[in-house]
């Protein structure tokens, strides 16, 4: 694997990391999550959202480009996105290890993460990285109107 280096998020990351994650999430979600919710994931509402949560993010640089990204709440693994072309560089599994770390060490000695049911190529990542699926729930997607509702996957893994 290419030098990876982790680093917290900074304001100059914004535009970098809103569009990884808007194309990303249209990757992963698009065909899976209710219209409602597709339809308020523009690409402007991954700017204001990535800016809102600058300090919950870790990126992970490659050859002076965000490659990827993480964000950790709690004991959550929020959001891990990938750009395509270092899809299956290993580059998830450093940074799914880094929001691992972050939980632990916030004192949790287990964390979750949510996956829609649809996304295979999500959920089998997880799997062979040790998560387990632990049953279906509706995942509250905040939105600037609200919340939206949408069916996911609790993937749970012990940090102790």
């Amino acid at each position: 694997m290419t030098e990876v280096e982790l680093r917290s998020a900074a304001p100059a990351d914004v535009d970098a990391i809103a569009d990884l994650w808007h194309r990303g999430w249209r990757d992963g979600h698009l065909a899976h999550v209710p219209d409602s919710l597709a339809a308020l994931r523009t690409a402007e509402s991954f700017v204001l959202r990535t800016a809102a949560r600058l300090d919950d993010t870790t990126v992970a640089v490659v050859r002076g480009e965000v490659a990827g990204f993480v964000m950790v709440t709690a004991d959550e693994a929020e959001q891990v996105y990938v750009k395509a072309d270092h899809r299956g560089s290993g580059l998830a599994t450093v940074l799914l290890a880094e929001a691992e770390r972050r939980i632990a060490a916030a004192g949790f000695t287990t964390a979750w993460l949510a996956v829609i049911p649809g996304n295979a190529r999500a959920r089998r990542f997880y799997e062979r990285q040790g998560w387990h699926d632990t049953g279906g729930f509706d995942y509250a997607a905040a939105t600037t109107s609200g919340t939206v509702l949408v069916p996911c996957r609790r993937y749970e893994k012990s940090l102790s």
